[in-house]
Order: structure tokens, then sequence, then C-alpha cells
């Protein structure tokens, strides 16, 4: 697979709602992502955040299915991202239903970023347990991949059960759309080699994950470890395709910036054995998102030879 670049949509911003909580933002940046040559465009998931955290410098999020239902209609090529989707919110045949029919229409552009999330009064609100996260990811992952081979199915799960289920149509992507398994915990990432397609970190300064209450990847050292032991747990489940590295965002695209430094940054994760990566973009409006994702894409997205 060529080094693949994700670019963060902009429609969460609603202290600026006529800017990018429109329609019409939502057609203009999607076509610019696309024209620019990014391979995702990217959404992610807080559907009842507290305040507490939303004041801590937090931030909304519109509903990852329903964006990228606008960006698949009036894109063709641009893939569409959760990053992330926080799996245990929702019942796992819920959000398989919506994959599956998101993936149909699509013509097969989902990729679905999946992490167990860390908003524990987010959790609180959806009536979901925060303390067993972990164990309905796991679980959740199998129920869904179960449902999307179309095949009828049973499954005993936590508070519900399939006794002869059936989903059709199945997901455009067979087996189904790539699993990008977020998470920088070594459950998380046992969890990547055993139930997804990458693994999917959080690379950003320590302080943030602090914040966020996740286990910190930061430095070059922390990222070679993480890979170390992937390698490792692949051995040891009888893994035959090593797991890729595909990062959140990890390069900010603002006033003033670099596109060496953006092409030196790509190529350094690409030694280190990252296989794609994101941008995110600083804009006051979605004409500068715009003309700055599409400066991106000349000068770097169609330079880069990794």
């Amino acid at each position: 697979m060529p080094y693949t670049l994700s670019v963060t949509l902009p429609f969460d911003h609603i202290q600026q709602p006529e800017e990018f909580c429109t329609m019409q933002a939502v057609h203009e940046c999607a076509r610019a992502a696309e024209d620019a040559g990014f391979w995702s465009g990217t959404v992610t998931d807080h559907p009842i955040p507290s305040y507490r955290w939303l004041d801590g410098g937090g931030h909304y999020a519109q509903d990852p299915f329903v964006m990228l239902s606008m960006v698949a209609a009036v894109t063709t090529k641009l893939r569409l991202q959760t990053n992330i989707l926080v799996l245990p919110y929702r019942n796992p045949f819920i959000t398989a239903r919506a994959v599956s029919s998101l993936d149909h229409f699509a013509n097969g552009r989902v990729v679905l970023g999946l992490g167990a999330g860390y908003l524990k009064p987010e959790y609180k609100a959806l009536g979901v347990d925060f303390d067993n996260r972990n164990d309905l990811m796991d679980e959740y992952m199998k129920a869904m991949k179960l449902a999307w081979t179309g095949e009828d199915f049973s499954f005993e799960g936590t508070g519900y059960t399939a006794v002869g289920n059936r989903l059709l149509p199945t997901p455009v992507t067979k087996p189904h759309p790539p699993l990008l398994v977020g998470g920088n915990s070594k459950r998380a990432l046992r969890r990547a080699v055993e139930l997804g397609d990458a693994w999917h970190p959080f690379i950003v300064p320590k302080m943030v994950t602090d914040t966020a209450r996740t286990a910190n990847i930061s430095t070059d050292e922390d990222i070679l470890e993480a890979i170390a032991y992937i390698r490792e747990h692949e051995v040891k489940v009888g893994r035959t395709s090593p797991l890729p590295v595909i990062c959140s965002s990890t390069f900010t695209i603002k006033q003033g910036w670099s596109a060496q430094e953006a092409l030196d940054h790509y190529a350094h994760l690409h030694e280190l054995g990252v296989a794609g990566s994101g941008a995110s973009i600083v804009a006051e409006s979605r004409a500068e998102w715009c003309d700055q994702a599409r400066s991106f894409g000349e000068q770097v997205i169609s330079k880069l030879t990794l």
C-alpha cells in the first residue's frame, strides 16, 4: 500500500458555524480534500461530552456517519474515515449496519478507525460501563465481523443476543472495511494484532496524553518500542501478515507552514516503520481551509515518493 495521508475535516468548528457547519462547507471542504489527493477525510466521535472536558480544551463532534454520508455524496475517491469511532458507545449491530450501508453506497470507501475512548462522563451519559470498555471493544469487533459475513449468525453478547440474524447488503470491501485500531496501551496493541488491519496510534506530546488519560506515545523510541511489541505479539499469536502502522494526524498546516518540513516529517515516520499519517488544517474560513488543503496537495502529497 502506498504511503497514505488523511486530513481532519473541519465540521466540528461550531464556533464558526457559517464557515464550517453548513452543507456548502461540507461540499467545498470535501471536494478540496479530494482534489488535493488526500487518501481519506476523517471525522471523530463525541456524542455527548461533558462541559468540564469541553471547557478544558475538548471539542464538539458531529455524528460521524451523518457527516461521512454527506461527504460521500459529493466525492468519488476520498475515503471516509472515522478517527476514531468510540466503539463501545453503540450496540455493535447498529454500528455494523451503519458501516455496511455507508460502504455499500459509497462503493467501498469506508475506513473504520476504532477506539475504546477515555471520557468517563460521556460513557455514563450513554449508559455504558466505562470500566468494561476494553472487554466491550474486543467483543463488539468480533460481533461486527460476524454480522458482515452476510450469513445467518448467532452471537451472545453483553446484554444482547443474536439468534439467527442476518445483515445485508454486506460492505463492498471484503471481508469488511479496514479496521484501524486506535489506542496506545499494550492491550490496544494486542487488539490491533489480533482483530485489526492496522494500528492507529495517537502520537502527541506527553501532556496531551496525560490529559486524555491514555498511554504516552510521543518520541521515536516510543514508536519503535510499540512496533517491536506488535511484532513480538504477531509471532505469539501466529499472525502471518505484518500489521501496518497508520497514524492519526501528526502535522499541522497553518500560516507559514513549510512543505519541506512536512516532507521530511513523513519521510522520518516512514523510516520508523509508519505506513501512513495525517494532517490537520488551521484556518479561519473554509476558503482558507480549502486553499491550504490544495496547496498541501501540490507541495507535499504530489511529491511524496515513500
